[in-house]
C-alpha cells in the first residue's frame, strides 16, 4: 500500500527505513489543508500507540482520526473501504510490529471544509469469493495500492475518474526532483496498451519503462516487487480493462 511514501523520512536514494513510518518529509500545502505524513509508529506520545484497533480501522476505511477529525484527502482512504476485514487486521498487525520512533510531526492545518472522494467500486469491502476472479482480484490490489490516486488527474480538486482514469500528468516533487505520473490507460500510443504483459510487470516491480528508462519515485516499485506472480498477473489483467484515454 506504499505507506512509506508519505509516512517514512525520505532520502535522495529512497526511504530511511531505520525510521520507518515515523513521519514523512514532504508537506502537502493545498488550498483546503496543509499536512505532513504523520508518525504512525507505535510510539505512545508522538505516534499512534494509544490508538485502538477500531481507531486505526476507522482512519483507514472512513478517513476519521482517533480525535474524530476528518483526515486530509491526501491520505487515500477513499480507496481503502474495499479492504477485507482480514487484510485490515493484517495491516494493523504490521503497523503494531514496526519499531517505535519518537518524532513529533507538525499537526494538520485545515483551511476549508474537506471533501472525501471514494474511488468507484471501492465503496465497501470486497467479498473474499470475488478474489478468485483475476480481474476483480487485480482491481482489489490496484485499489489497495491506490494506483489511480497518482495516475488520474484532478479537476477542481477532485479526481476525474469518470473521464480521465489512468491518464496521468500529475507532478510530484521530492528529493528525486520532479516526476510526472504516466498514462497507464489502455491507449495504444499515450498509455500502456501496446506494452506486453512482461513490460508492464517490469515497470511495476522494477521501475523500468518499456523504453528502458528508469521510473522515479513516488512510484512504489520497491514495494510492488514483493507481489506474488499470481497477484502481479491479476493487476495486469485489470489494467487491461482500463479504457483508453489520450
Amino acid at each position: 500500500m506504499t505507506c512509506h511514501n508519505c509516512h517514512t523520512p525520505m532520502t535522495p536514494t529512497g526511504p530511511d527505513f531505520s525510521r520507518a513510518l515515523s513521519g514523512g518529509p514532504q508537506v502537502f500545502d493545498e488550498p483546503a489543508f496543509t499536512v505532513r505524513g504523520a508518525n504512525i509508529t507505535p510510539d505512545q506520545e508522538t505516534g499512534i500507540g494509544k490508538w485502538s484497533d477500531a481507531d486505526v480501522k476507522r482512519a483507514l476505511r472512513k478517513g476519521i482520526g482517533s480525535n474524530g477529525v476528518t483526515l486530509a484527502p491526501i491520505m487515500p482512504t477513499g480507496f481503502y473501504e474495499i479492504l477485507t476485514d482480514r487484510d485490515v487486521d493484517a495491516i494493523i498487525a504490521y503497523i503494531r510490529s514496526v519499531k517505535s520512533v519518537k518524532n513529533e510531526v507538525q499537526g494538520p492545518v485545515y483551511k476549508a471544509a474537506l471533501e472525501r472522494q471514494v474511488f468507484p467500486g471501492a465503496e465497501k469491502p470486497m467479498a473474499e469469493g470475488d478474489m478468485a476472479d483475476p480481474v476483480k482480484r487485480g482491481f482489489y490490489l490496484a485499489t489497495a495500492a491506490h494506483c489511480m490516486e497518482c495516475h488520474t488527474p484532478a479537476v477542481n480538486g477532485r479526481h476525474d475518474f469518470a473521464k480521465s482514469i489512468g491518464k496521468g500528468g500529475t507532478e510530484f516533487k521530492g528529493p528525486w526532483g520532479v516526476s510526472v505520473a504516466r498514462n497507464i490507460s489502455s491507449h495504444k500510443e499515450k498509455g500502456i496498451g501496446a506494452w506486453s504483459d512482461d513490460e508492464v510487470k517490469r515497470a511495476i516491480t522494477q521501475g523500468v519503462a518499456r523504453d528502458g528508462s528508469k521510473l522515479k519515485p513516488p512510484m512504489g516499485f520497491p514495494y510492488y516487487a514483493r507481489l506474488t506472480p499470481e497477484d502481479l498477473s491479476a493487476v495486469v489483467a485489470w489494467l487491461r480493462t482500463v479504457p483508453p484515454v489520450e
